[in-house]
């Protein structure tokens, strides 16, 4: 049986077949629905947010130990966050701002690298890293207080999509009515399936292998990232104090070897691994969580709204769109959805439905080029660095180096990391 999360006089019965009626369902209790379904009721829609999960308080993260899920918040993100008037709201004392990059080639030569500086681009900072639970538990609180959103604790059924809107039939029996769904149900998406959006998928035969470590060396505010020979790929992004999240991004037997490593033998295996630079960075490394270990893939949906014949859902985030973590853009990408989507509804005319066809149009179109671009430049770089030839790997080490002195380069690489949301 579905559980409703917040009263509202308008609330049908759980075991009542009445079909129920709002303007927007969002279906998905990640961060991108609830930042989407947050935005959408702060529009004044009147929004329902569906997921399973929706019933099991986030905690606010705390003590000396940070969660397994970090993310790297892009300034996109933190405009998308603060639009929402939850910014301010954040332990900032468990986030910690990024300041310079470094990315390494796999040969071990000085030259090398890649420097990117937030002085150099004329920013405060090129990111902020932080938990998942902080932003989850800060967009709880918000939603609580939101009353044109409530939040129900149940699994979609069925979706059916006519000219007019989408009639969703719940695990529970209830029915709801809505002029427009958001799907943000994850990368193996029901919906996007079940209204007939294809996708293409690829494995990268990697798994992402995530600890995190204290260190007796400052890191500087600095994200480490090593290019392995073999295909590895190392990075280290800087945690509040001597901390830093590891992403180890390797086949999957060695991810399998990796999380039965103790304490010794990652101290070892790192001595072994980069000609021992990650130590000389950050010193020892103490083990600080449990390392755990998820596949890799590529997926990209082939439409962002659907059906075909009368769109009446839009795709956002891992639904729409997933990517390999070596540039730690995935969750960004997805709450560039959010803030497009919500800058377009915003705008729209005033006989314009949020599910009007030229509104969900706006939102492919746009979407369309900022999505396929970074997937395109992370996949290229990634199956770069795992060739194995003297050749290629002459040239991507070299070609580390001529980016490194082109400044024009590096401040278009710093935009594209960035990113640019309108809210205006």
């Amino acid at each position: 049986m579905s559980e409703v999360l917040q009263n509202s006089p308008s609330k049908t019965p759980a075991h009542s077949t009445k079909i129920r009626q709002t303007d927007v369902v969002v279906v998905g209790g990640g961060i991108t629905g609830k930042a989407c379904a947050l935005g959408l009721a702060q529009l004044g829609l009147q929004t329902i947010e569906i997921a399973p999960d929706l019933s099991q308080t986030v905690a606010a993260p705390q003590g000396p130990q940070w969660g397994q899920r970090i993310y790297a918040f892009s300034p996109s993100t933190q405009k998308l966050l603060a639009h929402l008037q939850i910014w301010d709201a954040l332990d900032h004392s468990r986030m910690q701002s990024v300041r310079d990059m470094r990315i390494y080639g796999d040969r071990g030569e000085k030259n090398d690298q890649l420097h990117l500086s937030a002085f150099e681009a004329g920013t405060p900072q090129l990111a902020w890293i932080g938990e998942s639970n902080l932003i989850e538990h800060t967009l709880d609180q918000a939603s609580r207080f939101q009353n044109k959103l409530e939040r129900i604790n149940d699994v979609l059924e069925k979706i059916e999509v006519d000219e007019h809107g989408s009639t969703l039939h719940l695990k529970n029996g209830g029915i709801i009515r809505a002029q427009l769904v958001i799907a943000a149900d994850g990368a193996n998406s029901p919906i996007r399936s079940e209204i007939g959006i294809t996708s293409s998928e690829e494995s990268y035969l990697q798994s992402a292998v995530v600890a995190n470590w204290t260190c007796t060396y400052q890191h500087l505010e600095t994200a480490f990232q090593w290019f392995l020979p073999g295909g590895d790929i190392v990075a280290m992004l800087p945690l509040p104090g001597k901390q830093v999240s590891m992403v180890w991004s390797t086949s999957p037997e060695n991810a399998a070897e990796l999380l039965k490593l103790d304490q010794a033998q990652w101290l070892d295996r790192f001595a072994s691994i980069a000609n021992g630079a990650i130590k000389k960075q950050l010193g020892e490394l103490m083990l600080n969580s449990t390392p755990v270990a998820f596949p890799l893939r590529k997926i990209r949906a082939t439409r962002f709204i659907g059906p075909e014949a009368s769109p009446k859902v839009v795709l956002i985030g891992d639904a729409a769109h997933v990517m390999h973590p070596l540039a730690g853009q995935g969750l960004n990408l997805g709450l560039r959805d959010v803030a497009v989507l919500l800058n377009i509804i915003s705008k729209r005319e005033s006989f314009r439905a949020p599910s009007d066809i030229v509104l969900l149009r706006r939102y492919e179109r746009q979407r369309q080029g900022d999505t396929s671009a970074l997937l395109w430049v992370t996949d290229k770089l990634k199956k770069l660095f795992s060739a194995s030839s003297n050749t290629e790997r002459q040239i991507r080490n070299w070609g580390l180096g001529l980016v490194n002195k082109s400044h024009f380069i590096k401040q278009r690489l710093i935009e594209r990391a960035l990113g640019d949301i309108d809210f205006e």
